[in-house]
């Protein structure tokens, strides 16, 4: 069996149902539990802990300095880069919008993630 959204093989009936699809445990986990980029109280939250030594995961330095060695990069470009799949990059990104250290921005036609 193959999961609806991602297409990847179902090994061991490890299957679920999500509004008439038949997801993958990840696929089932996007759906249930999207991530968020505008969340007022999480950037709150984020930012009074992002002062701590070593907040940030290995995944989430990367990106930063991605960034900064690019100046801004689309999403997909980026996620290919750190070998990612795009829906586990999201929630890196939106962790990292919301300690306020990447933004997006519109550079000719193109939605760039860059540095904040």
């Amino acid at each position: 069996m193959k999961c609806e959204k991602c297409g990847n093989t179902i090994i061991n009936d490890d299957k679920y149902e999500y509004h008439g699809q038949i997801l993958c445990e990840d696929c089932y986990m996007d759906a249930l539990s999207p991530a968020k980029i505008c969340d007022p109280w999480a950037v709150y939250t984020a930012k009074s802990f992002s002062d701590k030594e070593n907040f940030l995961n290995e995944t989430q330095e990367k990106i930063l300095k991605i960034l900064e060695e690019t100046g801004g990069i689309e999403a997909e470009d980026l996620a290919e880069k750190l070998n990612l799949k795009l829906n586990d990059l999201q929630r890196e990104l939106a962790a990292l919008r919301h300690m306020e250290k990447l933004k997006a921005k519109m550079e000719n036609g193109k939605k760039l993630i860059c540095l904040w």
